[in-house]
């Protein structure tokens, strides 16, 4: 497509005036001042509609047959006087004048090359004409039109190209070829073009709309509106606020936020972020770059990353230019510490984007209004060069993709007429953190050398490290690692430019699929190896095990699944299939029906098409190891994934479905429930509804003496372990209530602290406690003697000998003592046991045994 120029013209105010000077005589002559012509107006209507006359051809012949250029029958000059005549909208179903989907056609076209029977003619052409008075030319900013199409169109405005699509397979050699998606029906896209493709005059509109294939069973045509958008003064561009505004997330999310968006008009060739902490901050200004112009849209996509933010933190923001800015709106950046908050997942939006999208998205809304964003498991739109579907699905978007992130995967619909991604890459701006040559390990060591083989693969990767930008990367929020990969494998787009000439069964050409699909798991394997976060989730689009019929990934499977289960990955988020399913490997398995462990794999579907479950005997699941705990069939659903420190609770909710649906629950019903439970040390349950984790008995805090004797007035050593980590600790001596010093456990829950015993405290047995702030305690026995010459009798059991604190023989054990942090038993305390006098001991251990029975609960 030719590169729009700037729509803002500078109009002619042409006013003429005329004066006669007479020297002869010394007198002058002034005429009256000649009025300006009026500037001649804009035209306001529609130039074209549905009921504009065209003249057509389509009998299969070549308008421009050689030795003619190729495009001159998109000139205005082309005689196309004896091509037929009629008014739009224009088609065929099967030949007869009928619906072509929901659109019944004024005009029928000739369906096939004999006019009985397939083949279908490839090509049908078009051409009308709308004049402009002299000078409205120089007050146009733009022509904007919409036009329905099957299966793929061009248009031209004499002669040159305005817009084109699904025409990945248009080579441009020849004008009668078949080309397009076989999208079902008829799509509907908006394009824009600037004035200078008009004149003053006649101006001649050309399209050509072509058949998908030879037995294709429908065509259509209707362009519905051409109109001209006024130019704005001198200069100036025109006043328009951006669209398509949406928040992606970078490799620090705490730190740092992504920003993109669709610029108002075709005059705007420059954006801006401007951010503010709060509602009253101070104005951060950062620049835009230019993404682009995609899918016959000439508006310029932008992005911006803007760094240097507070975590934790509420920002305001907008974007655009001066004159052109959005609304203000508000996000927050991560906040590292945080363990408790949701995120949702679609499956493939795809199809009914301007009718079940919205409301699939509404309803999500709704049931995660703590979410901190989405991931989207590919095919967000049918037709990647359709800019009407991206403008369908920004809609839908719009409230969340303003204050929340967005992480999605692309799917194979994604590259339908736009091979390479430009589109979905001028549309979100994620982390360049994706795999190449020097993140893949071993893998690496294949592009080493000087062979055909080596200089193939050196090439390859360095390709895919290119092209796997922004469409699989990572990023870690709040202790959850969200990867994304690209699923989708096609030679066109993976296949680099001057690829170097190899032979043979090593060469890399020979699979090119295997090995982009291994390139990606080489990566994945180091990046879950080297995730930081307590969960990792990862986003795809074809799945692993497929679940309707007819489908099936081996690849992805042989090459994937190995990284997923060797790195216990949490939840493997997939699409593609247009029904539902979820389950594990076999191997995860536990003896207790519903507990499993390992990684969950869900397919789901968020959008309008429906697909047919698999039978029973060809079912990818349990034919390749795995378990099917659910499965469905026309059924839309979105899934809540609520996410606390030790928790993922999944819930899958009703959406939508059909009267073909596998399920009697109601819409807005939860359709699928399950929690992962997690400890710090990485062991893991999978359980269903209702079912109860098993989970490891508690460690029990404990403390422990530095010797189990001390003499009064001297010091001993606590030190203790299985606390929470910071936690505030009291120490304190029994049986008469004295306070010796507090402590602070370390991140482990450990501490040691040294306290003095009073030089007061009676000899005898006594209790060392530690006290929790919710007023649980763990204790030890300690036994104090008298110090030399002092006037402290000897306690009950204590012989007052020469036993120093230190010399490891008067206390009666190893001076350790256990308890529980939550309430449990207290440690037995007292003095030991002498054969000195036993009626004594006997007592003392009676006493002991009441004091123990005394001892606090921690509170709930």
């Amino acid at each position: 497509m030719t590169s729009p120029s700037s729509p803002a013209r500078w109009r002619r105010h042409g006013l003429a005036s005329a004066a006669v000077l007479a020297v002869l005589g010394g007198t002058f002559a002034a005429p009256a001042a000649v009025a300006a012509p009026a500037e001649p107006d804009v035209p306001g209507d529609a130039l074209i509609t549905t009921d504009t006359t065209w003249n057509y051809l389509d009998d299969g012949t070549d308008p421009s047959p050689a030795p003619a250029a190729l495009r001159d029958w998109t000139l205005a000059e082309y005689d196309d006087s004896a091509w037929k005549s009629a008014p739009g909208s224009f088609g065929a179903k099967r030949g007869e004048l009928a619906k072509v989907g929901p659109l019944l056609p004024t005009t029928r076209l000739n369906q096939y090359l004999d006019g009985q029977t397939a083949p279908n003619v490839p090509t049908f052409f078009f051409r009308t004409d709308f004049e402009l008075d002299a000078g409205v030319t120089e007050q146009v900013a733009a022509l904007r039109s919409t036009v329905t199409y099957d299966d793929a169109v061009v248009v031209w405005i004499n002669g040159e190209k305005v817009a084109s699509y699904a025409d990945g397979r248009i080579t441009e050699t020849t004008n009668l070829e078949y080309a397009g998606d076989s999208n079902g029906d008829p799509v509907t896209s908006t394009f824009s073009a600037g004035a200078d493709v008009l004149q003053d005059g006649t101006n001649t509109v050309a399209v050509a709309l072509y058949q998908d294939r030879e037995d294709s069973s429908d065509i259509y045509f209707d362009m519905s509106d051409l109109s001209l958008v006024e130019a704005s003064e001198p200069g100036q561009p025109i006043v328009a606020a951006p669209t398509r505004v949406i928040l992606t997330p970078t490799e620090t999310p705490s730190t740092s936020q992504s920003f993109s968006w669709l610029a108002g008009d075709m005059s705007h060739t420059s954006g801006q972020v401007q951010i503010k902490a709060g509602a009253d901050g101070e104005i951060r200004t950062v620049d835009a770059y230019s993404a682009g112009v995609t899918g016959g849209n000439p508006n310029q996509h932008f992005s911006a990353t803007v760094d240097q933010l507070n975590p934790a933190t509420a920002y305001s923001y907008r974007v655009g230019l001066e004159g052109s800015w959005s609304d203000w709106f508000d996000f927050r950046t991560e906040d590292p510490s945080a363990t408790d908050f949701q995120f949702v997942y679609y499956g493939d939006a795809q199809i009914g984007l301007d009718t079940t999208w919205p409301s699939v998205v509404a309803q999500a809304e709704a049931n995660a209004p703590r979410s901190i964003g989405s991931v989207h498991a590919g095919d967000l739109i049918n037709t990647g060069g359709n800019d009407n579907e991206w403008l369908n699905w920004f809609k839908g978007m719009q409230n969340s993709a303003v204050s929340t992130n967005v992480m999605a995967a692309p799917g194979n619909h994604e590259y339908s007429g736009d091979k390479m991604l430009s589109a979905w890459k001028a549309n979100f701006e994620y982390p360049h953190n994706n795999p190449e040559i020097g993140s893949i390990g071993e893998l690496a060591n294949l592009a080493q050398g000087d062979s055909d083989a080596a200089k193939q693969y050196a090439a390859y990767f360095e390709h895919w490290g290119e092209f796997a930008a922004e469409t699989v990367y990572y990023t870690d929020y709040q202790d959850v690692r969200f990867i994304t990969l690209n699923a989708t494998r096609d030679t066109t787009f993976l296949t680099p430019d001057g690829l170097p000439a190899c032979t043979g069964d090593e060469c890399p050409s020979t699979k090119v699929a295997e090995m982009w699909t291994k390139f990606q798991a080489a990566w994945l394997d180091e990046v879950l190896k080297q995730s930081p976060s307590k969960w990792n989730v990862v986003t795809f689009h074809q799945p692993v095990f497929s679940a309707s019929a007819g489908r099936d990934e081996p690849i992805l499977r042989a090459e994937w699944l190995p990284v997923f289960q060797d790195n216990d990955i949490d939840l493997v988020l997939m699409g593609h299939d247009h029904t539902y399913a979820r389950g594990y490997v076999n191997t995860d398995a536990t003896e207790t029906p519903g507990i499993t462990t390992g990684p969950v794999y869900v397919v789901s579907n968020s959008g309008a098409k429906h697909y047919d479950l698999e039978s029973d005997e060809k079912n990818v699941w349990t034919n390749n190891g795995a378990t099917q705990v659910l499965r469905g069939a026309g059924v839309t659903t979105y899934q809540v994934i609520d996410v606390s420190e030790g928790e993922l609770v999944y819930r899958s909710y009703l959406a939508e479905k059909t009267d073909k649906a596998t399920t009697d629950l109601a819409v807005g019903d939860v359709y699928d429930e399950f929690t992962v439970t997690k400890n710090d040390e990485g062991e893991k349950w999978v359980t269903e509804a209702g079912i109860t984790p098993p989970v490891e008995p508690e460690v029990p805090a404990s403390i422990t003496l530095g010797a189990s004797s001390v003499v009064a007035g001297g010091e001993v050593t606590v030190s203790g372990s299985g606390f929470a980590a910071d936690a505030s600790l009291a120490l304190e001596l029994r049986s008469t209530p004295v306070q010796l010093g507090t402590a602070t456990t370390d991140a482990e829950g450990a501490f040691a602290a040294t306290v003095t015993v009073p030089a007061d405290t009676a000899a005898g047995a006594h209790t060392l406690a530690v006290i929790l702030a919710d007023g649980s305690e763990v204790t030890a026995e300690l036994t104090v003697t008298a110090a030399a010459g002092g006037g402290t009798d000897p306690a009950p059991g204590e012989d007052g000998g020469e036993g120093g604190a230190g010399d490891g023989d008067a206390g009666a054990g190893d001076g350790t003592g256990s308890g529980s942090a939550d309430g449990g038993d207290l440690a037995t305390t007292g003095a030991d046991s002498t054969t000195l006098i036993v009626s004594a001991v006997l007592l003392l251990a009676l006493g002991l045994g009441l004091f123990a029975v005394r001892r606090r609960l921690r509170a709930e």
